[in-house]
């Protein structure tokens, strides 16, 4: 095999390899209306990015039990976004109404 063929392999693989080939982490939405996390559950892959926004005329928070993340209040159409990297069950709730209560599963795919 020539110098020339194995840099063309080599550069074919790189190629293959590289993160643009690699398909896009997803982006899932929760809606905050009627004091509910909608949905209340989900399941998703790690590294998906989960975007929470508010639908109601009243203030809510998004924030997990173990406090690995928190947002601020979040008014009428705010959005909070957290990317979830490993495995694992993450509750949340909101601080302004403990009974809002919803859960993030991580698993791999």
């Amino acid at each position: 095999m020539t110098l020339h063929r194995i840099a063309a392999a080599l550069a074919a693989l790189l190629f293959a390899l590289a993160p643009a080939a690699w398909p896009a982490p997803a982006t899932v939405t929760i809606d905050i209306s009627k004091f509910a996390f909608n949905p209340k559950e989900i399941t998703v892959a790690p590294g998906t990015r989960i975007i929470w926004t508010n639908r109601d005329d009243t203030p809510h928070t998004v924030s997990s039990r173990d406090k690995i993340f928190a947002s601020k209040a979040l008014d009428t159409d705010d959005k909070y976004e957290y990317t979830f990297a490993t495995p694992g069950d993450f509750n949340y709730y909101c601080v302004v109404h403990p009974y809002m209560t919803g859960a993030v599963h991580v698993r791999k795919p």
